[in-house]
């Protein structure tokens, strides 16, 4: 029986032979946003004050997935400070080769209420899409789950008010060597 370390390590290894970067650097809120920022303004060749990034952090970030998954497919625009329109992107739908992939483990987002941490996230240019919950085959699928729910519901949560509010969840666990999503 696996435990949930050697199925992250293992998961983490196929990802990067799919090209996709490990950063274990990537650890908190904190150095997840400073990435996106970079990352952003990479994408859409521009520097941004540390003002206009905040702002622009907080229009993307929506208590709702649906309208937050909305700016991935789509132009957005923002006012720069000096009175300049912005027309950006998230993704490049155009051409997928040129986005950013990325994995994460152990992301911490510590709230007034806890310490929450999650296992593996993907990013894309730096926006997290895809958070997976791995587990041993001896947890059951209904434990895991409930943990989702749990950080999900818990008040001042990462879901609603940071980048976390773009992604989608699944669970994982090892069958045979292979992992399993539900």
């Amino acid at each position: 029986m696996s435990k949930e370390n050697e199925i992250e390590e293992s998961l983490i290894k196929q990802l990067t032979e799919l090209k996709y970067t490990y950063r274990p650097d990537i650890v908190d809120r904190k150095s997840l946003e400073q990435n996106f920022k970079t990352k952003f303004e990479a994408l859409n060749r521009v520097r941004l004050s540390d003002n206009e990034f905040l702002r622009i952090r907080e229009e993307i970030i929506k208590p709702d997935v649906f309208s937050a998954s909305k700016l991935l497919r789509e132009r957005n625009y923002f006012q720069r400070e000096d009175g300049t329109p912005l027309h950006y992107t998230l993704v490049n739908n155009n051409d997928w080769c040129k986005n950013d992939f990325e994995v994460i483990s152990q992301l911490r987002i510590n709230t007034e209420n806890s310490h929450q941490r999650y296992d593996i996230i993907l990013l894309i240019n730096g926006l997290p899409v895809l958070q997976m919950e791995l587990k041993k085959n001896d947890i059951s699928p209904r434990k895991a789950m409930q943990q989702i729910v749990d950080y999900k519901n818990e008040a001042g949560n990462g879901y609603g008010n940071s980048l976390l509010c773009l992604y989608a969840v699944v669970y994982c666990k090892q069958q045979n060597k292979h992992l399993l999503f539900c």
